[in-house]
């Protein structure tokens, strides 16, 4: 009984290796064939006609045993996939090349091939297979390329490989997949911003020394001779006593400035309508706030800057279980710098999607259990900060309030979603309000950026 057992057994799993991935349907003629079959066969049965009987049965078995030939004798394929380049951004072409290998006894001929896409992307449509030699023979293997080009960002799964076959009467098809699935990841498309960094201007020269005046760190004062418009809180008494001219205070050059950036995913305008339920406006809002995203935090990353991304919803860009809170509530920010920050930045921006918040009470428990303050803790006292929004709640205006004293520059790009009440909260507070209504205006309000004069801050 044990043997039999056993024997059973490897005859299941024989089975379903043969099986995996097979799927076998009548093809139009095969259908048409069996149901004139079948009425054949009824008009046969009613008129007692044995010969009418012999030509329904023909034409209900022959599509039978199509499906069971297109069945048993399926291919095997070994596949190799790979992208050139693997990462690309959103409207960029990658090529997608596969690498046949026949390991059936004999040769796929007739035999057509196609690739699975995920929703998103569009793959080429049926085409005929290469004649492949059976497995060993010369010609056993055969390479095939085709272009993508996805127009959304994302990570799209790729694959697997469809291999079809017909029986040599076109009743039955068979298709069968091979490999697995690889993920092509788009990334959001960047804009190149003018400048280096934050070539801001102010009453003492360039942005870059209003942040290292503005940060506090243990870098080392040097002294330099007065200027005409520096200014006179900034003389530096003792350097004058020692050199007999009037000197004034400059930090050196930082070797690790920081920014930060805030990603609203939240979507208050989408709140309560569960995931995957976001309106079509918001939709399209958020792509362009992703892409806001990328241009700035890559420009930011390339002049030098530590980036440090902070999310309004649960986290994404580091992901875990304790990451539910928020950005400013708890969740660690995801932190990015120069060598391979730029592109660990478009990876993650790839994969973002808004996260509503279920019910305001949630929001305000949150609020609750780490406030804004308390999550910062660490931080640099003021860091120039991006706020990219969306669709803002009270408590997400909240929230940006309370870091405003912790932001200098503090500057937010705003979308027509941004309701007016909520763009004057945030201005009394100190932010400053950028409209944005498409990636084409960024480069605009970036030099509008670069162009705004304000104190200097010791």
């Amino acid at each position: 009984m044990a043997a039999r057992g056993a024997g059973g057994s490897e005859r299941s799993a024989w089975l379903q290796r043969l099986t995996a991935g097979l799927t076998s349907r009548l093809t139009r003629r095969g259908g048409v064939c069996l149901m004139v079959g079948a009425v054949i066969f009824a008009n046969a049965v009613v008129v007692n006609s044995r010969d009418l009987l012999f030509v329904a049965s023909m034409l209900i078995v022959a599509p039978l045993i199509a499906v069971g030939y297109v069945s048993v004798r399926p291919a095997r394929v070994e596949v190799t996939r790979t992208f050139r380049p693997p990462i690309l951004s959103a409207g960029g072409e990658s090529v997608v090349s596969l690498h046949l290998r026949n390991l059936s006894a004999r040769p796929l001929s007739g035999a057509r091939w196609a690739d699975t896409p995920s929703p998103g992307i569009t793959t080429p449509p049926a085409a005929i297979l290469p004649l492949v030699s059976r497995r060993g023979a010369p010609g056993d293997s055969v390479r095939l390329e085709y272009a993508l080009s996805p127009r959304q960002r994302g990570v799209y799964a790729v694959g697997p490989l469809g291999v079809s076959r017909h029986d040599p009467f076109g009743f039955a098809h068979g298709l069968r997949l091979f490999g697995e699935p690889h993920d092509l990841i788009v990334t959001p498309r960047v804009m190149l911003l003018p400048g280096g960094g934050l070539a801001q201007t102010s009453n003492d020269g360039s942005i870059r020394e209003l942040l290292r005046q503005a940060i506090q760190t243990s870098d080392e004062l040097i002294a330099r001779e007065y200027r005409p418009g520096d200014a006179l809180r900034r003389v530096n008494w003792p350097a004058t006593a020692r050199h007999g001219e009037i000197m004034v205070r400059q930090e050196e050059q930082r070797s690790n400035p920081e920014a930060r950036i805030v990603l609203d995913t939240t979507l208050a305008g989408a709140a309560g309508l569960g995931p995957g339920r976001v309106p079509p406006h918001l939709v399209a809002a958020f792509e362009l706030e992703v892409e806001l995203a990328a241009s700035v935090g890559v420009h930011l990353i390339d002049a030098g800057y530590r980036l440090e991304v902070i999310e309004l919803g649960a986290s994404q860009l580091v992901p875990g279980g304790e990451q539910t809170l928020g950005g400013l509530h708890g969740d660690v920010p995801a932190s990015y710098r120069a060598l391979g920050g730029d592109r660990a930045l478009l990876e993650g921006l790839a994969s973002v999607v808004p996260v509503p918040w279920p019910s305001r009470s949630a929001r305000l428990a949150a609020s609750r259990r780490v406030p804004v303050r308390a999550a910062l803790r660490g931080a640099e006292s003021s860091l120039p900060t991006f706020a990219l929004l969306v669709s803002l709640s009270e408590a997400d205006v909240d929230d940006l309030v309370a870091l405003a004293r912790h932001c200098d520059p503090a500057i937010t790009f705003v979308q027509r979603t941004v309701v007016a009440v909520a763009r004057e909260r945030l201005q009394e507070a100190g932010w400053r309000c950028l409209e944005v209504a498409s990636i084409d205006d960024l480069e605009t309000v970036w030099n509008d950026v670069n162009r705004e004069r304000g104190p200097v801050h010791d």
